[in-house]
């Protein structure tokens, strides 16, 4: 198994309505063992360089776990900032040799 970062991405605009912590708490749930670390949220956005484009935001990253790169794409297919016009960069990580 490879362990996938996902970074969420929402239009600059976005305001996050009533349901959305819900919307989230159930599409997490579905992930099941799959979900190594839920993340966290993202409270303030700045960046340097071209982090895909001026139209967009991070709001947060989880990591999780899945076969290959189509595993990862096809648990990402349902997250709720899909729903919003956003969008998952999903990406693996390189596990960096600690001796």
């Amino acid at each position: 198994m490879t362990t996938y970062v996902f970074s969420f991405r929402v239009p600059s605009d976005y305001v996050p309505d009533a349901g959305t912590p819900a919307e989230w708490r159930a599409w997490f749930g579905g992930l099941g063992s799959a979900l190594v670390d839920v993340g966290h949220a993202v409270t303030a956005y700045a960046s340097l360089g071209d982090v895909g484009g001026s139209g967009s935001r991070m709001v947060a990253y989880s990591v999780v776990s899945a076969e290959d790169m189509d595993a990862a794409l096809a648990l990402a297919k349902d997250c709720p900032v899909l729903r919003v016009g956003g969008g998952v960069e999903v990406g693996p990580v390189l596990e960096a040799a600690t001796s």
